[in-house]
């Protein structure tokens, strides 16, 4: 019987071992994106930056702007982006900013453009009314893709089915640290709005509304570039602790079956030891 639980316990060991080559692969992966990822980051935010400023003069140095992108609409109906990833095994990556789009909608089901596969599967089966399916991947993405959704959530906009566009995501802090967060696209707003105009010597061709609008676009497209760059580093750093962490749980339990096995080894040993004690004792 003993020989049994050995054997048992062995089978254990080998196949906790299996599982535990798996997770310290993936977490090696997820460190080697992570990387590359960190860089894509500080390199995408100086770009939108520098047209948020832009746009931010314009928006100061003319008076009475008017711009189909900046006019309040307030009839509640709202449109999503919801950034999340392709693949699980990232801890609570998925489900943290998931939960945060859901509950930003207060049980409403407005309209969403889902990045990711996460999120497509998400708001599908939900009956949420779906305007996009795309890929989360910031290694694989191209630039036209990248247009295509925000094409798609300003055709939203501009046809007035929705009033109010927000993209949700996960920021990266660190490797530790993620954060989901929505930013509110449309209408546009700056944080010195209430600020006093100041007067500009830049002439704007064909005018200021022209060149504003002009921007906008491509102001969305580095918002949305931005926002999967920060949710591809985040899942991978959330991905590269979760097996970091699955690894060591790999190793302690492993550590707690070698010790099962050697006592259940050391019990066998001394119950033979025993039998022929007996045995001899018998022979007496």
């Amino acid at each position: 019987m003993a020989g049994v639980g050995m054997k048992d316990i062995k089978r254990r060991i080998k196949s906790v071992e299996s599982t535990m080559q798996i997770t310290k692969a993936m977490e090696l992966v997820a460190s080697s994106k992570l990387r590359k990822a960190k860089e894509k980051v500080e390199n995408s935010r100086p770009y939108f930056n520098t047209l948020y400023d832009t746009m931010r003069k314009i928006s100061r140095s003319t008076k009475g702007l008017k711009s189909q992108f900046t006019v309040d609409r307030d009839t509640g109906k709202k449109g999503y982006i919801v950034v999340a990833g392709d693949r699980g095994l990232a801890g609570g990556y998925n489900s943290n900013v998931l939960k945060m789009a859901v509950n930003h909608m207060d049980n409403q089901k407005y309209p969403v453009i889902a990045v990711g596969k996460k999120s497509m599967d998400f708001f599908n089966k939900r009956g949420y009314p779906l305007h996009g399916k795309f890929s989360s991947g910031a290694e694989s993405i191209e630039v036209a893709e990248i247009h295509q959704i925000s094409e798609e959530a300003i055709a939203l906009y501009k046809s007035g089915e929705i009033d109010e566009l927000y993209i949700v995501f996960t920021k990266f802090v660190s490797t530790l640290t993620q954060e989901p967060q929505i930013i509110k696209l449309l209408p546009l707003k700056f944080d010195d709005e209430g600020a006093t105009a100041k007067s500009s010597l830049t002439v704007y061709e064909p005018s200021p509304e022209g060149v504003f609008d002009y921007l906008v676009p491509k102001y969305i497209d580095g918002i949305i570039f931005g926002a999967i760059v920060e949710s591809f580093a985040s899942e991978q750093g959330a991905r590269r602790t979760a097996m970091e962490s699955a690894t060591d749980n790999a190793e302690d339990m492993i550590g707690s079956l070698q010790l099962k096995y050697n006592r259940a080894r050391q019990a066998t040993i001394t119950q033979e030891i025993s039998e022929i004690v007996a045995g001899a004792e018998a022979l007496k």
